[in-house]
């Protein structure tokens, strides 16, 4: 029973799996690989939140969006050790430009 939970968790997890990316790969870039897939390809939400124009996060700071994608908040996970911390700054720019 141990070595079936044990192969079900490896396999779950391995979906769970962030791809890397070039150190200079764009905001756009960074958003389509890691962040549309819960936040939607034109920022209007899915698993997580709307980032788009005229939603709840496109009043939060640069500071909250930064913490978040650092250290994760609700459900979720933190980034630090996928996302450079240029990239992270490019993606934060990427959000900004497409909530305007």
């Amino acid at each position: 029973m141990k070595w079936i939970l044990a192969v079900l968790a490896v396999t779950l997890l391995a979906g769970c799996t962030v791809p890397r990316l070039q150190p200079d790969a764009s905001g756009a870039q960074v958003f389509d690989t890691i962040c549309a897939r819960c936040h939607g390809k034109d920022l209007s939400g899915g698993i997580g939140p709307s980032l788009g124009p005229g939603s709840e996060a496109a009043a939060m700071t640069d500071e909250f969006y930064r913490f978040t994608i650092i250290h994760g908040f609700g459900r979720m996970p933190s980034f630090r050790s996928s996302l450079t911390d240029g990239q992270i700054e490019r993606v934060i720019d990427y959000i900004r430009q497409q909530q305007r």
